[in-house]
């Protein structure tokens, strides 16, 4: 798929798509004949995954850290799946605490829609 098609699928921006490929966060599987980029399902749903990263509030090289683990954990064994397993429960500690934060702050905009539509 051309950059075009995977912004739309995604709802990330070209400049977005085009900044995680020069910080290689995600670069593109291929490149076609004229230097497009070409994307795979496979990089589609790795930027879904980053997607649902980005409003946690972690950084790239956290998005990158965390897609290095995933990557790494079907083939780590021993002590090194135990360590990949670490990791994962410090991005998942990460992730669980952005969400407790963002729901805290639904829930005060709730609160401030309510008293201002019983006025």
């Amino acid at each position: 798929m051309q950059i075009g098609r995977v912004a739309e699928i995604t709802g990330l921006s070209l400049h977005t798509l085009r900044h995680y490929d020069e910080v290689d966060l995600l670069r593109p599987s291929a490149r076609s004949e004229g230097g497009f980029r070409l994307y795979t399902a496979g990089d589609v749903d790795r930027l879904l995954v980053i997607r649902r990263m980005k409003p946690l509030g972690f950084s790239l090289e956290q998005m990158r850290e965390l897609l290095e683990v995933v990557d790494a954990l079907p083939s780590a064994t021993g002590a090194q799946e135990a360590a990949l397993r670490e990791r994962l429960a410090g991005f998942t500690a990460l992730a669980e605490d952005a969400r407790r934060r963002m729901v805290e702050r639904v829930a005060m905009a709730d609160e401030l829609l309510e008293r201002l539509r019983a006025r």
